[in-house]
C-alpha cells in the first residue's frame, strides 16, 4: 500500500505562486503514473498534470504555460509547481498514483491540500 501526503497549498493572490509536494511512503520509481487533480467546491474533480516514470507531463489545457509537475524518485516525492495563479485554481489538491503489478491495478490518494487565490 501508498501512502500519500499532500504539502504546500495555501492562501496567495492572484498572480503568485505555490509549490505543492506528495510524499509518498514507498518507493515511487516504479509507479507508472503520478498524478495531481483539484476539486473546487460544487465541482468534478479534474485532472490537473500527469508525471510518467520517465519524467514525460501532461496537462489541463487550464494549466499549461503556468503549472509544472515533476518527480525525484530518490525522495519519493512529486511536486506542482503552480505560477501565475488565477481565482479559478482555487480547489483541493490531490496527488494520486497509478500502477498495475502482478497483474492487479492499484491506486492510491492523498488527504488532499487546499489552495485559494485571491482577487
Amino acid at each position: 500500500q501508498v501512502q500519500l501526503a499532500e504539502s504546500g497549498g495555501g492562501l496567495v493572490q492572484a498572480g503568485g505562486s505555490l509549490r505543492l509536494s506528495c510524499a509518498a511512503s514507498t518507493s515511487i520509481s516504479s509507479i507508472a503514473v503520478m498524478n495531481w487533480y483539484r476539486q473546487a467546491p460544487g465541482k468534478q474533480r479534474e485532472l490537473v498534470a500527469t508525471i510518467s516514470s520517465s519524467g514525460n507531463t501532461n496537462y489541463a489545457d487550464s494549466v499549461k504555460g503556468r503549472f509544472t509537475g515533476s518527480r525525484d524518485n530518490a525522495k519519493n516525492t512529486v511536486y506542482l509547481q503552480m505560477n501565475s495563479l488565477k481565482p479559478e485554481d482555487t480547489a483541493v489538491y490531490y496527488c494520486n498514483a497509478k500502477y498495475w503489478r502482478d497483474y492487479k491495478f492499484y491506486e492510491y490518494w492523498g488527504q488532499g491540500t487546499q489552495v485559494t487565490v485571491s482577487s
